[in-house]
């Protein structure tokens, strides 16, 4: 298939529209800091792939790569200032996320909620539909535009914004633990959870304020492995064994 694959109906997929949520730490690959710009590419063949199914692709990064807001690199810097700081780092993701999309042949736009006009055009809802409908990716980059708030948050509201399907929440686990699985060998992976079940147990799955809102318009997550090839492209696809479904349904 051409990469200007927008005509194409999504026979294969399990979704019409996506949004999936990228960590800034996902970008780093095996680097302490910064970029990766080969994780990029990846990342952008594996977008460009659901991309071809006619799927409607947008994606929130985030910032953590370079600077976040509650974090030690932020000190004792006032939280709101420190927050847009984070912002500008997800712009920066943004860009070079566009960068690697474009370069596999896919038409690609970001849309910031702070004003950046040489990078990115601003975030207005009825745009980012109207460049989904074209068939184009798009990227929302500096969060929700307001201090205090994560990229998870900014993830859940874009989503209902747009009118997406799913959350597509990409992480370097297979999906929700009962216990951290890296200090925890017991720990059990749940093919299915609730909302509720994640906000009682505290589970790391987004931040409580996300998954609020998703609970309240019943909007359905999957949690799963990003570092595994083809993962996003089999999630898409609705394939079974992929991940942790959140949803208002019962837990497995």
């Amino acid at each position: 298939m051409s990469a200007t694959t927008n005509e194409t109906p999504a026979t294969a997929s399990a979704y019409r529209r996506v949004l999936l949520k990228i960590s800034g730490e996902a970008l780093m690959g095996e680097q302490n800091y910064g970029i990766d710009v080969n994780v990029a590419h990846s990342v952008a063949e594996e977008l460009k792939a659901v991309h071809q199914l006619g799927v409607q692709v947008a994606v929130v990064v985030g910032g953590g790569n370079i600077f976040r807001g509650v974090s030690k690199s932020a000190g004792n810097m006032d939280r709101s200032s420190a927050d847009y700081i984070g912002m500008l780092a997800t712009v920066m993701n943004a860009v070079v996320l566009q960068d690697a999309l474009e370069k596999t042949g896919v038409d690609t736009r970001v849309l910031s909620a702070v004003d950046i006009p040489e990078l990115a055009e601003s975030f207005i809802r009825r745009r980012a539909v109207r460049h989904l409908e074209k068939g184009r990716i798009v990227i929302f980059a500096a969060g929700t535009g307001n201090p205090y708030f994560t990229t998870d948050s900014a993830a859940a509201l874009r989503a209902l914004e747009i009118k997406a399907d799913i959350i597509l929440k990409a992480t370097k686990v297979e999906g929700v633990y009962s216990a951290d699985p890296v200090s925890d060998a017991t720990a059990e992976l749940f093919e299915e959870i609730t909302y509720q079940q994640v906000l009682e147990r505290q589970l790391r799955v987004m931040d409580a304020s996300a998954i609020s809102l998703c609970m309240d318009n019943n909007l359905p997550i999957v949690v799963f492995n990003m570092r595994t090839a083809g993962n996003i492209q089999r999630v898409v696809m609705g394939q079974p064994g992929i991940g942790t479904r959140v949803s208002l349904g019962k837990s497995a």
